[in-house]
């Protein structure tokens, strides 16, 4: 089967080019120049598919390398599945996720990394790879480590948060951070004072301070930017390359940045929640259907920050200088109905989580448009970056001879309203919207996954079974 995607300009991180994309089955044989007569005049006649894209951008399919797909959280389970989660992935231009294998204390890493394989194995709409959560750092999970670099899973994370469910102590991040720096393996972080911020919760319930806004209260600023300096301690103290998750606090990024400067290998993810939601508006959300617990759907963990206090635009900033290398989502969604609503009347039972795993290239690109970033730092965040850090460079993240067919057709004079409804973009498995509202100057027109179309006239054409399991080679973006 061979497809060609005429007539567009093919954006890499490295530039832009008008160059006709050619596919081979599920790889990328060629980028052909207008005029070109390499391959003759009858190329078109030459493929079983041509897909128009004059007037469009030509993009490699976006990576997400921060998903929770059936998380167990909070007394409930995340409400999309692989299936639903990577459909709606697909429709939103991502070709690629990376979920999190889960082994909580007192469990078995093997144990949790084979459930994992079972949920996804034949359930998911686009490729995938796993990190896997230590939640439980111990002598058997230590021992266990040493197996994951030949199961094709490279990275591995660790909590500084939730104490009794996932968190690790410094002693048992020393111990995990030596292992992985033998191993190769990278290590990434949830950077939050876990014990403080239990201790900040249990005072404000105590006042009466319930509602979902006390969540981002509890969970202050300054419980990130600790958290994340003693993280880059550890890890410069064991050699393991580091990289912190969902960095929401402008003064995590300092840290970040101190670090970096220094020249180690410590690197940072921020998501599309900390770029344009905030505690004011968390604050300020009312609802008929819901009342006060309208915020709740914002509820994820690091918190929303307070644009008043220049948190927002730190992000866009750090994205800008590198500082921050990459935009994932965090994606872990829970429904109003049943799931969020177990926090009514106290705030630390909400499930934490937001799903924006449909809408995150759409949001991004919505910065381009806005001259927060430019066309080619779009793809390098949302794609190539992501490929380079987690071992997929050269297979994923870029438009050249010899990558999987991974490409997406985006028009930059279509519209995307973000919500429920009719005329709405929402394929998630929920019963509510963060981005309820949003409008993007922009559309996803057409996904390719390993030369499948999947989505294609605002139609999805996919299976669940197409999918594969991403085994990752080391990460690529080490200095």
């Amino acid at each position: 089967m061979k497809t060609l995607i005429s007539g567009g300009t093919v954006v890499n991180s490295t530039g832009t080019a008008t160059a006709d994309v050619l596919i081979d089955g599920e790889k990328i044989v060629a980028l052909v120049s207008p005029g070109s007569d390499v391959w003759g005049s009858d190329l078109e006649r030459s493929v079983d598919t041509v897909i128009d894209a004059t007037g469009k951008y030509v993009i490699p399919g976006g990576i997400d390398a921060h998903t929770h797909m059936q998380l167990p959280f909070g007394g409930t389970h995340a409400s999309d599945t692989f299936e639903t989660g990577t459909i709606a992935a697909a429709w939103g231009g991502t070709t690629s996720i990376i979920d999190f294998a889960v082994q909580r204390t007192g469990e078995r890493v093997e144990d949790g990394l084979a459930h994992w394989h079972e949920l996804a194995a034949g359930n998911c709409a686009v490729d995938y790879g796993f990190h896997q959560i230590i939640g439980g750092v111990d002598e058997l999970s230590l021992k266990a480590m040493e197996t994951l670099v030949d199961e094709g899973i490279t990275s591995y994370k660790l909590f500084m948060a939730y104490p009794g469910v996932f968190y690790s102590d410094d002693a048992q991040i020393l111990r995990a951070m030596q292992k992985a720096a033998d191993l190769g393996l990278l290590t990434m972080m949830h950077a939050e004072n876990g014990p403080a911020i239990d201790v900040l919760a249990e005072q404000l319930h105590q006042q009466g301070r319930t509602d979902p806004y006390f969540h981002g209260i509890a969970r202050a600023w300054q419980m990130e930017e600790e958290a994340t300096h003693r993280a880059i301690m550890l890890a410069d103290l064991t050699g393991a390359p580091l990289y912190v998750v969902h960095v929401s606090a402008k003064q995590a990024v300092e840290q970040l940045a101190w670090a970096r400067d220094r020249g180690k290998n410590v690197f940072g993810e921020t998501c599309p929640q900390y770029l344009y939601l905030s505690l004011e508006e968390q604050l300020a959300a009312t609802s008929d259907q819901w009342g006060a617990f309208e915020g709740a759907k914002w509820v994820c963990s690091t918190p929303l920050r307070s644009k008043e206090e220049g948190h927002l635009d730190a992000m866009w900033q750090a994205l800008r200088t590198n500082d921050l290398q990459m935009v994932s989502t965090d994606h872990c969604p829970f429904c109003m109905k049943d799931q969020k609503e177990l926090g009514a009347g106290d705030f630390r039972a909400i499930p934490n989580g937001i799903g924006s795993i449909e809408h995150r290239m759409d949001l991004m690109y919505q910065g381009v448009v806005t001259g927060k970033i430019t066309l080619e730092r779009w793809v390098e965040l949302t794609s190539t970056t992501p490929a380079r850090m987690f071992g997929l460079h050269g297979q994923k993240g870029v438009l050249q001879p010899g990558a999987d067919g991974d490409v997406v057709v985006y028009d930059p004079n279509g519209h995307t309203s973000i919500g429920f409804g009719e005329g709405k973009t929402h394929h998630m498995n929920m019963d509510h919207s963060a981005w309820e509202g949003f409008e993007i100057d922009g559309k996803v027109d057409t996904v390719l996954s390993r030369g499948c179309v999947l989505i294609r006239d605002d139609e999805y054409l996919g299976s669940k079974t197409h999918g594969r399991f991403l085994k990752r080679g080391l990460s690529q973006y080490l200095v």
